[in-house]
C-alpha cells in the first residue's frame, strides 16, 4: 500500500503554528514511507474563506518548503462531484431530504433540553416527507441507528462512538451546496488518502465521517488526531501568545528547518536528540511516536534551536535569508560573495536572520553617526596616530585576506607598543560605527579596501573636528 496524506487547511483564517505542525506531521509521515502527500484547500465556508489567507497558506507552504506532491486542490473547483454523490446517496437509500424549518428544529432542541436529552436531530423526515410549499430542503445523511464506531486512533489509542449518539448530519444544505463534513469524505475517498492526521478537535467528526465512507462503499483511513499546542501559559495557543501567522516567523528572522524542527518536538522524540536536520526527521518520524498530551509553546526554546540551525544550515541558505531581511531594512545587496562572507561573519554571534542583518548593517552601506559612547572612548585624539599607521599599513599589503590583515595590526601595535586590543578597537569604531562586530581582521576583509580606507579616513576627519 502507498501511504497518501493530506494537509487540508480551511482559509479562514491565517495559516498558524498549530497548522503547520500538523501539515509537517503529515508531510513526514509520507516522506518517511516513500509515499504521496497532498495539498487540499477546503473553502467551502464562503463567507469566512478569503484569497489572503489561502495565499498565507501557499506562501507559508513554499517558505518551509513542505512540498506536495498533488494539489492544492480547491473543495470550490469540486462541486459538480459532491453533487453527484449526493445523488447517488439520495438513489441508494443512504441520505433523504429534510424539509425541517429552523422553528421546528429549535422547538424539537429545546423540548429535549427540557427531559434533559442531549440536544439533536430527532429523524422525523428520515422515513420520507412529503415536499413543503416554499421550503428548500435540507440533505441529511442516514447514519446507522445502532452499533458502534471504533477508531483506532494511532494516537489516542482506540476510541469508541455510540451511533445512537449520532444525529443525522446534514450533507447538502438548503442553498444546494454541500457541507465540509460530506466534502472531506468525497475527497478522501476520490484522492485515495490512506491516513489522516490532524488536530484532535476533529476527532468527534471521525465517527460520522467514517459512516459515510462505508456508505459509500469506501475502506476508511487510518486516523491519527494530535494534541494541541498551547501557550506558555497553559492556556490553548492564541494571538496573544506570539505570531499570527507562519510567515511572521519568516518576517522575524528564522530559518524554516528550525521552526519545523521545534514543531516536530511538540509531542514528538527520538531519543535525546533536539536537533534535526530534514533528513533526519523524515528517516526517524513516526506517528504512532506522537504523545496524546497536548505540548506548550516555548518561544525561548525556539529561538535556541534557531542558533543552532544558523550555525549548520548551507551558507548560501542563510545568505538568501539574509538578503531577505536586508531588504526589509531598505538594503539592497547583490554582491553574493559579501553576503555568504558577513554569515560566515555572523552566524555564532546571531539568534535570528534579522538580527544578523540589522548587526552587519554597516557591511553593506554607510552608516549614519559614530556611536556616541563608543566614539568618545575610542576616537580620541590619541587614536590618530594609530588609524594613520593602520592606513599605510593597509595601503602597502600585497593581498587582502584576513591573515595579511591580521598581521599588519599586529605589526602596528608592536610599534606603538600597545596591546592588541587598544589597536584593534580604535579600527572597529572607525570602520563599523560602533563598538562590536565580528573580529576585526575578518570585518575589514570582507569591507575591501576602498570602503576601508574611506571610512578611517573618515574617523580621522571626525576626530580632527574636536567633536569631543
Amino acid at each position: 500500500m502507498t501511504v497518501v496524506t493530506r494537509f487540508a487547511p480551511s482559509p479562514t483564517g491565517m495559516l498558524h503554528i498549530g497548522g503547520v505542525r500538523t501539515a509537517l506531521f503529515s508531510w513526514l509521515y509520507a516522506r518517511h514511507n516513500g509515499g504521496r502527500f497532498i495539498l487540499r484547500i477546503e473553502d467551502t465556508d464562503r463567507e469566512r474563506s478569503t484569497e489572503e489567507a489561502v495565499q498565507v497558506i501557499l506562501d507559508g507552504m513554499q517558505w518551509l518548503a513542505l512540498d506536495a506532491d498533488e494539489g492544492p486542490y480547491y473543495q470550490t473547483q469540486r462541486y459538480e462531484r459532491y453533487r453527484a454523490v449526493i445523488r447517488q446517496m439520495l438513489d441508494s437509500g443512504d441520505a433523504y431530504l429534510c424539509y425541517c424549518t429552523r422553528e421546528e428544529l429549535e422547538a424539537s432542541r429545546q423540548e429535549q433540553m427540557a427531559r434533559k436529552q442531549k440536544p439533536r436531530y430527532d429523524g422525523r423526515c428520515r422515513g420520507g416527507a412529503l415536499p413543503r410549499a416554499n421550503i428548500e430542503p435540507v440533505v441529511r445523511f442516514k447514519n446507522p441507528l445502532s452499533g458502534v464506531v471504533i477508531v483506532e486512533d494511532q494516537v489516542h489509542g482506540r476510541v469508541v462512538f455510540e451511533n445512537v449518539e449520532l444525529d443525522d448530519l446534514i450533507i447538502q444544505r438548503s442553498d444546494g451546496n454541500p457541507t465540509y463534513n460530506f466534502c472531506v469524505v468525497v475527497d478522501d475517498m476520490d484522492m485515495g488518502v490512506t491516513h489522516v492526521i490532524r488536530g484532535d478537535d476533529h476527532l468527534n467528526n471521525t465517527p460520522r465521517q467514517m459512516n459515510m465512507l462505508r456508505a459509500l462503499g469506501a475502506t476508511p483511513p487510518a486516523y491519527a488526531h494530535v494534541p494541541m499546542i498551547l501557550g506558555p501559559d497553559g492556556a490553548k495557543l492564541s494571538k496573544r501568545h506570539g505570531a499570527v501567522s507562519v510567515l511572521q516567523y519568516q518576517l522575524e528572522g528564522y530559518l524554516p528547518d528550525a521552526l519545523l524542527n521545534y514543531l516536530v518536538r511538540l509531542g514528538w522524540s527520538h531519543g535525546d536528540q533536539e536537533v534535526f536536520s530534514r533528513d533526519e526527521m523524515v528517516a526517524a518520524f513516526d506517528i504512532k511516536d506522537v504523545n496524546k498530551a497536548a505540548s506548550a509553546f516555548n518561544p525561548e526554546k525556539l529561538l535556541w534551536l534557531n542558533r543552532q540551525h544558523l550555525m549548520r544550515a548551507p551558507v548560501g541558505e542563510v545568505a538568501l535569508a539574509l538578503k531577505g531581511q536586508l531588504a526589509l531594512l531598505g538594503v539592497t545587496a547583490a554582491d553574493q560573495r559579501l553576503l555568504e562572507g558577513v554569515v560566515m561573519a555572523q552566524r555564532e554571534r546571531a539568534a535570528t536572520v534579522a538580527e544578523m542583518a540589522q548587526n552587519s548593517l554597516f557591511f553593506f552601506r554607510e552608516f549614519e553617526v559614530f556611536d556616541d559612547k563608543a566614539a568618545k572612548k575610542h576616537l580620541t585624539p590619541g587614536s590618530m596616530p594609530l588609524l594613520q599607521a593602520l592606513a599605510e599599513g593597509f595601503n602597502r599589503m600585497a593581498a587582502w585576506d584576513t591573515e595579511t590583515i591580521h598581521a599588519t595590526i599586529e605589526s602596528v601595535a608592536e610599534q606603538q607598543g600597545l596591546a592588541l586590543g587598544k589597536v584593534a578597537q580604535p579600527l572597529r569604531v572607525a570602520v563599523t560605527g560602533g563598538a562590536v562586530s565580528p573580529p576585526i581582521d575578518a570585518t575589514v576583509a570582507l569591507l575591501g579596501p576602498e570602503v576601508t580606507q574611506g571610512r578611517i579616513r573618515r574617523a580621522l576627519a571626525f576626530i580632527a573636528a574636536g567633536t569631543y
